[in-house]
């Protein structure tokens, strides 16, 4: 293939970062992946979740060209893993679940010694940025032995984010995290995103909500949900929840009554859940209600579909 050809292919590919065709993973007789396909574009967050032993590490370990796949096809930035992985190391930062860290170097030279291994142009200064950019200031001079849970997985992505790769594959970033470091992290992905592809694996779904454009959930090795993540709740039983509390006691059979209303659940002490149709707002109606039945209505709110409700009711068994 001439250069320029080859150019032409890399440019086209270059928006789609990532890009996986019937991915295929087996071990033995298992099947840690099964025939998987996604695409992840540049300054896009990707969210990639899953019950544990689904095939979200071996998906991430066949991107990052740890392992190979049995069969299928995955491409960063235009390279195919399985024929040009050293293109595709350089174009990756990789944080995988259990940060492997040297734990007997310190912060600093640690950095200075993975900015070498991927030659990095003025690495001296692009430690310090990374250093600053991770808030790894205050501690750049100890062991990383001695650094806690939190300021370990900000050496992970200092390290990960090193070279200025294309793309970000995090595996489990957060998990370990005090809440405040938690913010800490979760807003340095957040401004990743807006510049690279990031593809992060997590078990926590409020992280899911605050950070992704865009969710691929996988059970048992498949895809089962790959949307923006304001189109996910489209995807289980289409039903709006309000939940209401009276001052007085109002009667289940009343309840039922009011327009557009499926289900009543009570919650006890005057509280109660009203279903409808995701499309029938009915707190109008609830309002009209409570005046015309003298209820005062001390609180009423519509619950917000959670990425959790859909993860559940597509990874059940």
């Amino acid at each position: 293939m001439t250069r320029s050809n080859h150019q032409l292919l890399f440019t086209n590919h270059h928006s789609m970062s990532v890009r996986v065709q019937n991915l295929t993973k087996i071990y033995d007789t298992q099947r840690a992946v099964n025939d998987v396909s996604f695409e992840a574009k540049q300054g896009e967050v990707l969210g990639f979740l899953g019950p544990n032993g689904a095939g979200k590490s071996t998906t991430m370990k066949i991107l990052t060209c740890f392992i190979p796949q049995t069969e299928g096809k995955a491409e960063v930035c235009g390279f195919d893993v399985e024929t040009n992985p050293m293109e595709v190391r350089r174009r990756i930062g990789y944080l995988p679940e259990h940060n492997p860290l040297y734990k007997d170097m310190y912060v600093k030279e640690y950095l200075g010694f993975v900015a070498r291994l991927h030659n990095v142009k003025n690495s001296r200064q692009r430690v310090s940025e990374m250093i600053e950019r991770t808030g790894l200031g205050r501690e750049q001079h100890k062991l990383i032995g001695a650094l806690s849970k939190g300021y370990r997985q900000r050496v992970g992505l200092a390290q990960a984010m090193l070279h200025d790769p294309d793309v970000l594959i995090l595996d489990e970033p957060t998990s370990g995290l005090d809440p405040n470091q938690l913010v800490e992290i979760r807003s340095v992905i957040k401004q990743l995103g807006k510049e690279k592809t990031v593809i992060f694996s997590t078990h926590i779904m409020q992280e899911v909500q605050a950070l992704c454009d865009r969710v691929v959930i996988i059970n048992k090795g498949k895809i089962v949900a790959d949307d923006p993540i304001g189109q996910l709740q489209n995807r289980v039983s289409a039903e709006l929840v309000v939940t209401v509390e009276f001052h007085q006691a109002a009667h289940e059979n009343k309840l039922r009554q009011i327009r557009h209303v499926r289900r009543v659940e009570s919650l006890g002490k005057n509280r109660w859940r009203l279903m409808s149709d995701a499309d029938k707002d009915i707190r109008s109606d609830v309002f009209r209600f409570a005046v015309e039945n003298n209820l005062t209505l001390l609180e009423m709110h519509k619950e917000v579909f959670s990425v959790e409700n859909v993860f559940t009711e597509l990874t059940k068994k």
